[in-house]
C-alpha cells in the first residue's frame, strides 16, 4: 500500500540508531532496565493506600483486579495508573513465565515469550485502568499458558 505521508514520515523518524534510546539503553543493560520498568511508583503509591502491597506475584494482580477503580475519577491520573498497571503486568510476567523478556521497541516495550509472541502489556493496563478489562490476572494467566 503506498502512503506518501507514512513514507515520509518513516524517513524522518529513521535515524542510525533506529530502535530509540529506550532499546539501546536496554540492549547495554537489560536488567537494569527492566528494575526501572518494575519501578511503577504511582501504581504503588495508590494501591498502597488501599492496603494492597504489590509483590511482583500474580496473586498480586488478583488484588489490584478487586480494586474499586477509584483513579477514574482523575482524568489526569489515569493514563499514569494505566501505564502503570502495565509495566507491572510485564514485570509479574517476566519474573514468573519461563522464558519471558523485556522487549524495547521504538513504540514502547512488550514482553516477549519464549514462543516470540509478543504481549502489548501496556495497552492492556491502559484497557484495564479504563475499562476493568482485561483483568491483569487474565492476562497473565492466558500468557503463562504458552
Amino acid at each position: 500500500m503506498n502512503i506518501p505521508f507514512l513514507d515520509h514520515w518513516r524517513k524522518r523518524h529513521e535515524t542510525e540508531d533506529s530502535e530509540g534510546p529506550l532499546a539501546a539503553a536496554f540492549d547495554r543493560d537489560p536488567e537494569g532496565l527492566g528494575e526501572l520498568l518494575s519501578e511503577c511508583e504511582l501504581l504503588r503509591a495508590r494501591v498502597e493506600e488501599a492496603g494492597v502491597a504489590l509483590d511482583d506475584s500474580p496473586r498480586s494482580l488478583q488484588e489490584l483486579d478487586q480494586l474499586p477503580p477509584r483513579w477514574r475519577d482523575d482524568p489526569e491520573e489515569l493514563p499514569w495508573i494505566g501505564n502503570d498497571a502495565g509495566l507491572y503486568l510485564g514485570t509479574v510476567i517476566v519474573r514468573h513465565v519461563p522464558g519471558a523478556r523485556w522487549q524495547v521497541w521504538p513504540g514502547g516495550p512488550v514482553v516477549r515469550l519464549a514462543s516470540g509472541r509478543e504481549i502489548q502489556v501496556v495497552e492492556a493496563g491502559l484497557d484495564w485502568a479504563m475499562t476493568g478489562a482485561p483483568e491483569l490476572y487474565q492476562v497473565y494467566a492466558e500468557t503463562a499458558e504458552y
